[in-house]
């Protein structure tokens, strides 16, 4: 998942984001199983349409639950276009520019598919999108692994706050937050089920 998610952002899985442990409130559902299938298939295509095709495209999930949701998304093109799509993980920890004042989770692997990137369209996949700490870091390591013809971001959740220049090109849906609510993705990948839910903030 994405620690774009959490305040402040933190190389950690942060208890704002979709995280593996939260408090026992399960908070508000604003998505469902039903729900983030649908924004993934639109978002599936919206892909293909911004590319005009699936030729040169690859997705890279950036972990942990990006991972699953950019294999989620090669498998919807692939059902569209009849054809498989590249996609592998990019692990950001080392590039994010907290490291001094966060502890840091050990690096995950980062996988790049076969025939790399250079030349490519690579499409980066996270959960949630919050500061931009962690799209910018994405980016950095991207840049260690090849120069692509094109880099776009799709997200699962836009949840605002903004602290870089960084706008998804592709969202499953944007939603409007306030700095001290917490918002938690969970797939079936890691879960017991697919929900994204908020919790805290005013009550």
């Amino acid at each position: 998942m994405c620690p774009d998610a959490a305040v402040p952002p933190s190389s950690q899985k942060s208890p704002s984001s979709s995280s593996e442990t939260d408090p026992v409130d399960d908070g508000r559902t604003v998505l469902g199983a039903s729900d983030i299938s649908r924004a993934l298939r639109r978002i599936a295509h919206e892909i293909l349409e911004a590319n005009k095709g699936a030729e040169g495209l690859v997705l890279l999930g950036i972990p942990s639950r990006g991972v699953p949701l950019a294999r989620r998304l090669a498998a919807i093109i692939a059902e569209f276009e009849g054809s498989e799509i590249p996609v592998g993980s990019l692990d950001v920890t080392m590039y994010r520019d907290d490291l001094r004042r966060q502890p840091t989770r050990a690096p995950l692997p980062t996988e790049i598919p076969d025939g790399g990137v250079d030349g490519r369209t690579v499409v980066l996949v996270d959960d949630v999108l919050y500061s931009g700490r962690t799209v910018r870091a994405a980016l950095d390591a991207l840049a260690d692994h090849g120069r692509p013809a094109a880099v776009r971001l799709a997200v699962l959740v836009d949840r605002g706050h903004r602290e870089l220049p960084i706008r998804a090109d592709h969202v499953g849906k944007n939603l409007p937050t306030a700095q001290t609510e917490k918002v938690r993705v969970r797939l079936a990948d890691f879960d017991d089920a697919d929900s994204v839910t908020i919790t805290g903030g005013a009550r």
